[in-house]
């Protein structure tokens, strides 16, 4: 691309971000507590204390100013007693932090308990950590006011309520602590007012839980674990949509024996959350008929699915970030559903600068050719979301119950009519049409067709696809295709439709003539580009993930000709060795090319030589955010401290039987990440510079 590329010199944008002053830095191996805003040491455990502060906070709406890390407790008889620290107390709110009466709730931590890719935990049960939870129980039984206990090694969780008497102190198992009004109803649990929206590294710790359960203590292999866990977050989603006294999706309390039993932990509790899910998903395999075939059965034990209920009950999906809810659900099935025709599933931020790029608009048709689970088009509604949000001043935290409805409405309305996905593999066309469900509570238009075939070929998508989505109707294509020499098309049945398929050779004039040979395997990635451009109108823009090999080596110079002449290029952006190492374990330097189709009358001016210089945005992305093992990395000053910026968190509690926001105020590292800074700098050049063509 020579042409392009010499044009853009001046306008290449690489920002420096890295700039910071001596009292917004952090030392190496510190985070700053959520609680107290100072330094502590990093590791695995507290890595677990800082996931449930800030859940406390957000998801059960305690204040932080009624929080206290590392609280002493005097634990043990007299005479032995001794003072043990307790990772957080909770105090009875406006309230001396000093005097073990008034602590309300504790939590006890341990380090983080991490499961390698083909790792499985069979998690226990109470009885079973009797021994790990004793010092929770000694101090819950020490602060003689304490409601409620908490032990976590950040994927097994252990609620508690105290129970006391004349007599003696109880630790009743709960399925999960009330939120800070201490609203723990029975059913009441399936009403909005007791649904929250899920934070989002709580939500993928759920989403883990589910999924470890099922696998480590049913012994199913992960496939199927993962088809289980769909099921039901198919059928929470379907509840979400009934009225409140039709719900059927909860894990209540019952009384047995003067007590208050969790139905989680009790037989006949487990059998009655059974009779309410079965008709559940029957009703579910109806209404999602393109997805389910009809004859998909709940196949987990009772305990299971009572664990899986009481897990995922509590969340409310329609008012959780679309964006969490696409980060926490692509965590589960990047692990289970990647394949091995070079399926390797786009790190998010990859995925979000695509989309910030090509900034969809809701009138919108919008595709991903090769879309596999569907990071693209969930990425596409998070940012209508947050457009919608924007539009209406709302801030995404403070959210009212009316306003994520409307939100949602609009969402679902660009699903059903502009959203568009195409998988040759049926599995992946499921899991996909899962994340658009979950992030829209609507059904996107998603089809299992070869892409390279389209509009021939055979899978039972085709018909669908041709009607609704036929090549030439998009606005935006976005996708991140299959490629390597090892999974060649070879198929001159295909090949023979593609122009790139072809043998080209160099013309007098610097360009190239199609010889109309054929050759006899072509790499996949460079079919789609091709066939991506074939499925937008004229002026329609595409974002696509392609190895550096395209736009560099020799060889492939008639492949860049080709390009140029049918396409404006918009930007080229190199992504880094990380990138997919981390996500695939596939060591290979890829890079974002966006393109914008010529209309013919442009492509026709060009051959007849009216061919116009015009600015390129290029960038060089040198770190997204992790490095080669996945570990995050910050952003350093020039001493090499890391740098702290100031955040601000806004969010939208039950408290005392009504709403109330909250905003809290940090400071926290900063990310080193260029994706991001990349996205505003490609708005600002596009401010500097108009599209080129119509």
């Amino acid at each position: 691309m020579a042409r392009a590329k010499k044009a853009a010199a001046q306008t290449t944008t690489s920002e420096d971000a890295s700039s910071g002053d001596e009292a917004a830095a952090i030392d190496d191996g510190k985070i700053l507590d959520y609680i107290t805003g100072k330094p502590v040491a990093e590791n695995d455990k507290e890595a677990v204390r800082q996931r449930i502060a800030r859940a406390l906070f957000h998801e059960y709406g305690l204040s932080v100013d009624d929080m206290e890390p590392d609280f002493k407790v005097k634990v043990g008889d007299s005479g032995k007693a001794s003072n043990k620290k307790i990772d957080i107390a909770i105090f009875e709110p406006g309230t001396p932090h000093t005097d073990p009466k008034n602590v309300r709730r504790l939590v006890v931590c341990q380090k983080e308990l991490k499961l390698g890719d083909k790792g499985a935990y069979k998690m226990r049960d109470h009885e079973q950590a009797a021994k790990d939870l004793e010092l929770l129980k000694d101090a819950m039984a020490a602060c003689e006011n304490c409601k409620y206990g908490l032990w976590t090694n950040g994927l097994e969780f252990f609620f508690f309520q105290v129970k006391r008497t004349k007599f003696d102190v109880k630790f009743v198992p709960i399925g999960d602590w009330p939120l800070a009004d201490e609203s723990i109803g029975t059913r009441e649990v399936a009403s909005h007012a007791k649904l929250r929206p899920a934070d989002p590294e709580m939500l993928r710790t759920a989403f883990r839980r589910c999924h470890n359960f099922i696998h480590g203590n049913e012994g199913m292999p992960k496939d199927a674990a993962f088809w289980q866990f769909l099921y039901l977050i198919f059928a929470k989603m379907h509840d979400e949509r009934q009225p409140n006294d039709k719900r059927r999706f909860w894990a209540g309390r019952f009384e047995k024996n003067g007590q208050l039993i969790d139905e989680q932990f009790d037989a006949a509790g487990q059998k009655a959350i059974r009779e309410r899910i079965k008709p559940l998903f029957d009703e579910v395999k109806k209404k999602y008929s393109t997805v389910f075939r009809g004859n998909e059965e709940i196949t987990l034990s009772d305990r299971a699915l009572a664990f899986m209920v009481s897990e995922l009950a509590k969340y409310d999906f329609g008012r959780t970030d679309v964006d969490a809810k696409g980060a926490a659900y692509q965590e589960i099935v990047g692990t289970n559903l990647r394949g091995d025709r070079g399926q390797y599933f786009t790190p998010r931020g990859a995925i979000k600068l695509v989309v910030s790029m090509l900034d969809p608009k809701p009138n919108d048709r919008v595709i991903d050719p090769a879309c596999g689970t569907g990071g693209f088009l969930t990425a596409t509604l998070a940012h209508l979301a947050h457009k919608f949000q924007e539009e209406k001043g709302i801030d995404p935290g403070a959210a009212s119950t009316q306003e994520m409805v409307s939100i949602q409405e609009r969402l679902a309305e660009f699903v059903k009519k502009n959203l568009f996905g195409a998988d040759f593999d049926p599995f992946l066309v499921r899991a996909a049409q899962m994340n658009a469900v979950m992030a829209s509570n609507a059904e996107a238009r998603l089809f299992n067709i070869n892409s390279l075939e389209f509009p021939a070929g055979h899978l039972p998508g085709l018909a669908d696809a041709k009607r609704l989505a036929d090549l030439g109707t998009m606005d935006l294509v976005m996708t991140n295709p299959p490629f390597g020499a090892e999974i060649p098309i070879t198929d001159p049945n295909i090949l023979k439709h593609f122009e790139l398929a072809h043998i080209w050779e160099r013309t007098e004039d610097g360009g190239f003539r199609n010889t109309g040979r054929l050759q006899g395997s072509v790499a996949p990635e460079v079919l789609f580009i091709e066939r991506c451009v074939d499925w937008l109108k004229p002026g329609g823009r595409m974002g696509i993930v392609l190895p550096d090999g395209i736009l560099g080596n020799p060889g492939d110079e008639y492949i860049r000709w080709w390009i140029l002449r049918h396409t404006w290029v918009l930007a080229s952006i190199d992504l880094p060795v990380e990138v997919f190492i981390v996500e695939a374990n596939v060591n290979i330097l890829t890079s974002l090319l966006f393109l914008k189709k010529k209309t013919q009358r442009e492509v026709q001016a060009a051959d007849l030589g009216g061919k116009a210089d015009y600015a390129v945005f290029m960038a060089v992305a040198e770190k997204v955010g992790f490095d080669r093992r996945g570990n995050t990395i910050y952003k350093r000053s020039p001493d090499g401290e890391e740098i702290l910026e100031d955040v601000e968190e806004v969010e939208r509690v039950r408290t005392n039987g009504h709403f109330v926001t909250r905003t809290l105020r940090r400071k926290k590292k900063k990310v080193d990440d260029d994706l991001p800074e990349i996205g505003k700098a490609y708005s600002e050049f596009r401010k500097r510079n108009a599209e080129p063509g119509a």
